[in-house]
């Protein structure tokens, strides 16, 4: 399987709330060093690149969201990428046809590599973020905003 979606009541039980909670607040301390204890007793210290990830996790958990964990090498359909670009299937295929985003054909499917979606919405999301930016500074030298 390459994606797992983790839905908030296939995770966390009622009687969990509480402790998924505290987890929370725990990851978020800043100095904290965050231990797994084996069945055995034998400890290992979580490293910091793993702890922000699981603050990450369950901080939005947490929050009642859903969670996607996807390897940064895997290869979509053209709905997985849609859905997390959050566009129409056809408009992704559209993009994709006009070579913004790259894809290789297995048969007659499109697959689009993770970390090449991903490069495109950084792409767009800084260029989209640009152009508000100017859309705000005009709006202020035209006497918009105060």
């Amino acid at each position: 399987m390459l994606k797992q979606k983790l839905s908030l009541e296939s995770v966390i039980q009622p009687e969990e709330v509480d402790a998924i909670a505290k987890l929370s607040q725990i990851l978020s301390l800043e100095t904290s060093q965050i231990k797994l204890v084996g069945s055995n007793g034998e400890e290992l210290l979580i490293s910091e690149s793993v702890r922000s990830m699981l603050r990450q996790v369950v901080r939005a958990i947490a929050d009642g969201k859903t969670i996607t964990l996807t390897p940064s090498n895997c290869e979509l359909t053209t709905q997985e990428a849609a859905d997390i670009l959050n566009i129409s299937r056809p408009f992704l295929i559209k993009l994709l046809e006009e070579e913004q985003i790259p894809y290789i054909k297995v048969g007659k499917h499109r697959r689009i590599r993770y970390e090449d979606l991903m490069k495109y919405k950084k792409q767009r999301d800084e260029k989209r973020d640009k152009m508000l930016t100017q859309l705000i500074q005009m709006s202020q030298e035209a006497g918009f905003y105060e």
